[in-house]
C-alpha cells in the first residue's frame, strides 16, 4: 500500500469536522462512559466543565510543547478548565499510571491519556473509564484504545506511518536502512520500525537510546555507521533523535551517502529538510492531537455528541509528509508552536 502524502495545514481537522456533522449519538465506550464524570444532562455550564490531561511527555519538549499548545487554544475556545499532567521521564510508566490514578480521583468531566504502554497503563484507564469518566486517547494508542473502553482516538496508526516512511525511503534508493528507537518499551515507537522495514522491504538494525542524552544516541549512530558501510539509511523516531543524526552523519561524513527522515517536526528539522540535508518528516500535526480531544470532551458534556471517525472512534491527523517541496511553508507555523 503506497500513502500519498497530504497536504499541510490543519488536514485532520476538516475530515473530523465532517465526521462530527453526521454524529448523533455517543460512541460505545465502557460501562459507565455516558456518567460523565458525574455531569448529567445537556444543560452544563462550560465554565464548570474540567479536563484532565495526562500524556508520556512533557511540554518543555519541544514536540510536546505544541501539543499543549493546542490544549491551551481549545480551553480558551471552549470556555473550560484543564489540567496537563507529565511524569518527568518519558519511559516513566509507574509515575504516569500514577497521575492518570490522581486526576481520576478528582472525578473529572473528562480525561485525555496518550497510552504509550498499554499493559502498564491500562488498569488505570479502566479504573477512568469504570468511574463514569468520558476518555480520549491522543498521539499513541491507536490499536488499543477500543478494547479498554476510550471513546475515541485522535492521532495516527503508527505501524502505517512507518510503512509509508519505508516506501519513501526505498523510491528514494536506499536498500539498508536502520531505524532509532529513543524510547524501548513505546509500543507506538516498535510498530513505527516494524511499519519502516515492512515499507523499505528489507530487515534492518534498530538502534536505541536514551532521550535525554543527545551525545549518546549521536556516538551510537556514528559508531553503527562507521561498522557498516552499507548503511544508506536512517530512520529516527523524532526531533529528538533527528539533531543527533544529522551532526552524527556530518562527523562521519556520510552526509551525502546516508538519507535520513525522521517522525515530527521541529525548527531544525524543518531546516534541514528545506537545506537537502533530510528526506522528509513524518507529521502527525499534534498542536490538533492536543485541541480535538478537549473540544470533543466539551461537546460530549453538553450534548453526547461525540464524531465517529472511521465508525471505530479513530480520528486520523496523519500521516502527512513534509518535504523539500513545502517546508519552507511549514517552518512559519513551527514558529508560532502550530506544526
Amino acid at each position: 500500500m503506497k500513502l500519498r502524502s497530504m497536504s499541510v495545514g490543519l488536514v485532520g481537522l476538516a475530515m473530523v469536522v465532517s465526521a462530527c456533522a453526521g454524529a448523533t449519538s455517543p460512541a460505545p465506550g465502557g460501562s459507565g462512559a455516558a456518567a460523565g464524570g458525574g455531569l448529567e444532562g445537556a444543560l452544563v455550564k462550560r465554565g464548570d466543565i474540567k479536563i484532565e490531561i495526562v500524556t508520556h511527555g512533557q511540554a518543555i519538549d519541544g514536540f510536546w510543547g505544541v501539543v499543549r499548545n493546542g490544549v491551551t487554544a481549545a480551553a480558551s475556545d471552549m470556555g473550560v478548565q484543564v489540567n496537563y499532567s507529565a511524569p518527568d521521564a518519558e519511559s516513566d510508566m509507574v509515575r504516569m499510571s500514577q497521575l492518570i490514578d490522581a486526576a481520576v480521583a478528582k472525578n473529572p468531566s473528562g480525561l485525555v491519556v496518550s497510552i504509550p504502554n498499554p499493559d502498564a497503563l491500562g488498569p488505570s484507564i479502566k479504573k477512568a473509564v469504570d468511574a463514569g469518566i468520558p476518555v480520549i486517547s491522543m498521539n499513541s494508542g491507536s490499536d488499543v484504545f477500543k478494547e479498554l473502553g476510550v471513546l475515541a482516538h485522535v492521532g495516527q496508526t503508527e505501524f502505517e506511518a512507518g510503512l509509508g516512511a519505508g516506501q519513501r525511503m526505498k523510491d528514494a534508493g536506499v536498500k539498508n536502512g536502520v531505524c532509532f528507537n529513543q524510547e524501548v518499551g513505546n509500543e507506538a515507537l516498535t510498530q513505527r520500525c516494524n511499519g519502516f522495514f515492512e515499507g523499505l522491504g528489507a530487515e534492518g538494525d534498530v538502534l536505541t537510546g536514551n532521550i535525554s542524552d543527545a551525545a549518546g544516541m549521536q556516538a551510537t549512530i556514528e559508531a553503527a555507521l562507521s561498522g557498516d558501510d552499507t548503511i544508506d539509511g536512517l530512520l529516527t523516531l523524532g526531533p529528538s533523535v533527528a539533531g543527533p543524526a544529522l551532526k552524527a552523519l556530518e562527523a562521519a561524513g556520510k552526509g551525502d551517502s546516508v538519507k535520513l527522515a525522521t517522525f515530527d517536526l521541529s525548527a531544525e528539522v524543518l531546516t534541514a529538510i528545506k537545506d537537502g540535508k533530510m528526506e522528509f518528516a513524518v507529521d502527525q500535526q499534534q498542536f490538533i492531537q492536543g485541541y480535538l480531544p478537549i473540544v470533543f470532551l466539551t461537546t460530549y458534556a453538553e450534548t453526547r455528541n461525540l464524531p465517529t471517525g472511521n465508525g471505530q472512534g479513530l480520528l486520523m491527523t496523519g500521516p502527512g509528509f513534509v518535504t523539500k517541496d513545502n517546508a519552507e511553508a511549514v517552518i512559519g507555523l513551527a514558529a508560532k508552536g502550530l506544526r
